[in-house]
C-alpha cells in the first residue's frame, strides 16, 4: 500500500471539521490511510507567521462566516458554529494521548471531536468539557484528565506541531501526499 497521507488539522478550524469528515473516504478512494497530524494554528499563524486569526482579519473572517456554511451545505455536512472563543489544547492534547496508545480509536475521538463541536455547536475547549465527551465516547475519563496535563503529553504534542512547522505546514486543513 502507498505512505499515507499526512492530514494537518486543529480543532478550532471548521474548515479543518469539513475535512475530517471526508479525508478517510479521499484516501481509500486512492489506496492511501491517513495519518491525523496535529497542528496548532494559533502557534503556526499568531506566533511563527505574526499575523492576525482569521475571524479577526478584514474581509478573511466575514467571508469565512458566509463561505463555510455554504461549503457545508454543498458537501451535505452539518455545521453550526459553536459559540464563545475556541481553544484546542485540551481536545489537541487528549488527541495525541490517545493516538500513543490507540490511533484507531484517536481518530474516531477527533472525527466525533470535530462533529459534535462543529453540528452540535457545542464547544468542546475545557478540559472539563473534554473529559465529559471522552466519557460519552467510552473512554476513561479520569485517565484522559490526567494525560492533558501530563507534561509528557504536552511535550508530545510541542514535538508533532514542531515538526509540521519543520515540514512547512502553516495552516489547516493541510493534506500531505
Amino acid at each position: 500500500m502507498a505512505d499515507p497521507l499526512k492530514f494537518y488539522f486543529d480543532f478550532i478550524s471548521p474548515y479543518g471539521y469539513l475535512a475530517s469528515q471526508l479525508i478517510d473516504d479521499l484516501a481509500a478512494k486512492h489506496g492511501r490511510t491517513v495519518d491525523w497530524c496535529p497542528l496548532l494554528t494559533g502557534i503556526s499563524v499568531l506566533k511563527v507567521m505574526g499575523l492576525k486569526g482569521a475571524a479577526d482579519t478584514p474581509l478573511k473572517g466575514p467571508y469565512a462566516r458566509h463561505d463555510v456554511p455554504r461549503l457545508s451545505r454543498y458537501l451535505n455536512i452539518p455545521f453550526n458554529r459553536p459559540e464563545g472563543p475556541l481553544k484546542p489544547l485540551a481536545p489537541m492534547r487528549a488527541f495525541v494521548w490517545l493516538k500513543d496508545k490507540d490511533p484507531v480509536a484517536a481518530v474516531a475521538f477527533a472525527k466525533a471531536l470535530f462533529r459534535t463541536q462543529w453540528s452540535e455547536a457545542r464547544n468542546l475547549s475545557e478540559p472539563e468539557d473534554v473529559v465529559a465527551f471522552a466519557v460519552e465516547q467510552g473512554l476513561d475519563g479520569d485517565e484522559l484528565r490526567a494525560a492533558i496535563d501530563d507534561p509528557a503529553v504536552k511535550e508530545s504534542l510541542k514535538k508533532q506541531v514542531n515538526a509540521a512547522l519543520e515540514a512547512g505546514v502553516f495552516g489547516v486543513p493541510t493534506v500531505s501526499v
